[in-house]
């Protein structure tokens, strides 16, 4: 007869060999479970008993299976298009809208992977579109600055039409 100490802390038993080994086949006990023998003195891991050692020697752990599907990562659809507006912004006019726009985007994506890392990848992405958009964003203030200071926006912004 045996008793042993279950996973909560209680002791169980006695009980018999046999039931023992149901216990370990339904998951109630492991090769850790502690276990002390009728006459012994000291308590000793389930696994380490003679009488029981074939119960755990079969068994395998479980293979880890690889990442798949849903759980895998991937790139915030915000830091994408923020790197895209920011693109934008140095390549296109209206350099402060993509500019603006960029800037929204790739801190929103940064956000968002910082928040949820194990769902979301792509800081490269964002931190090259923070850094386009404000680049953008400087040339539209410097060229809508150096307009107004020419006085030159209001013909830029507004065509006026004319006979000759």
């Amino acid at each position: 007869m045996y008793k042993i100490i279950g996973a909560d802390g209680r002791q169980y038993g006695p009980v018999s060999a046999e039931q023992l080994r149901r216990w370990v086949f339904e998951g109630r006990a492991n090769a850790q479970t502690q276990v002390l023998a009728d006459g012994a003195t000291e308590w000793k891991p389930l696994g380490a008993m003679a009488e029981f050692t074939g119960l755990f020697a079969a068994q395998v752990p479980p293979a880890i299976s690889p990442v798949t599907g849903s759980h895998a990562r991937r790139a915030s659809a915000f830091a994408i298009w923020g790197m895209i507006f920011g693109i934008l912004a140095l390549v296109c006019c209206p350099k402060i809208l993509f500019g603006a726009l960029g800037l929204i985007f790739s801190l929103i994506g940064l956000s968002q992977i910082n928040e949820r890392p194990d769902a979301y990848e792509g800081r490269g992405f964002a931190i090259v579109g923070i850094v386009l958009s404000a680049v953008g964003l400087l040339i539209g203030f410097f060229v809508l600055l150096f307009l107004l200071a020419n006085g030159q926006f209001h013909q830029y912004h507004h065509f006026q039409y004319r006979r000759f």
